[in-house]
């Protein structure tokens, strides 16, 4: 990846950023943590790795994701906005009765949703069904799934990574953001997962591990999923809840807080200050 296009998805993930804080803040809803920890792994989905066309949304040949950790879908809806799924101004509107955009992504309901979510741990058997599904119709189309961590806590997630190791779904890459954090609290407190690359392995997956906010630490994990045959493919991105604000990284906020006005513009002013100091200055100082 070269520098200039590595800044082009980092200047594209602040935005993102900037939108999810705006979104549930007018909302004055929660899932601000869950939201921001995902944002750079959709970006680099979206720009770099997946095939949509937001003028064609149910386009045959297009890339299919499962967004199973529904709850998150603030950072969903902004990436889909920006790449012009439906307009800017629907995200305003996020939660709001008869909104296109609710609390979980709905398939009928919203442009660019490709499966409904609820339940946690229910995304990866129906990415399952789908690559299933689209080998049997010799498509070459490819299934991501996005997760939780603490959706492994769920017996039915590891139900589905049997049955795609059965099946050999090498259209399948399952990501899971690995942030450590569950609504009741750490995830190692209430019902510890590890040794998860060992157990997948165990299961039959290709893993793979990166920090799922670096740009160019995702292009290495995708660029090696492409070259790989025979098996599912799993990345470990480990992330930070609430990626880019202060209050929530260090612990000065609790993950699951509702975000008001007060705090919305209190993080909007800290994203602007790091867009000035990152991207606006140097865009001066290269003229």
């Amino acid at each position: 990846m070269d520098k200039d296009r590595e800044k082009f998805l980092a200047k594209t993930a602040l935005e993102v950023r900037k939108d999810v804080v705006r979104t549930i803040g007018v909302a004055n809803a929660n899932h601000l943590a869950s939201s921001l920890s995902v944002v750079e792994i959709l970006v680099y989905l979206y720009w770099e790795v997946m095939r949509v066309d937001p003028q064609r949304p149910n386009w045959e040949g297009r890339d299919r994701l499962v967004f199973s950790k529904g709850h998150a879908c603030p950072a969903l809806y902004a990436v889909l906005a920006r790449l012009g799924f439906f307009g800017r101004e629907e995200l305003w509107s996020y939660k709001r009765l008869g909104s296109m955009l609710q609390g979980h992504p709905e398939y009928r309901r919203t442009p660019g949703i490709d499966a409904s979510s609820g339940s946690l741990g229910m995304g990866l058997g129906i990415a399952v069904g789908m690559a299933l599904s689209l080998r049997l119709r010799k498509s070459a189309s490819k299934v991501y799934c996005l997760l939780g961590d603490g959706e492994f806590q769920e017996g039915v997630v590891w139900e589905s990574i049997m049955n795609a190791s059965h099946y050999k779904l090498d259209n399948l890459t399952a990501i899971v953001d690995v942030n450590g954090c569950q609504m009741e609290g750490r995830i190692e407190n209430i019902s510890n997962l590890e040794p998860m690359e060992e157990k997948l392995e165990a299961f039959g997956w290709k893993v793979l591990s990166c920090d799922g906010h670096d740009l160019k630490e995702l292009e290495k994990v995708f660029t090696e999923i492409n070259m790989h045959k025979g098996s599912p493919t799993i990345i470990l991105a480990r992330t930070r809840p609430g990626k880019g604000l202060k209050k929530i990284e260090e612990g000065l906020l609790r993950p699951t807080e509702p975000v008001t006005r007060l705090l919305m513009e209190e993080a909007l002013r800290e994203l602007e200050a790091f867009d000035k100091a990152y991207f606006q200055e140097g865009e001066e100082q290269s003229g």
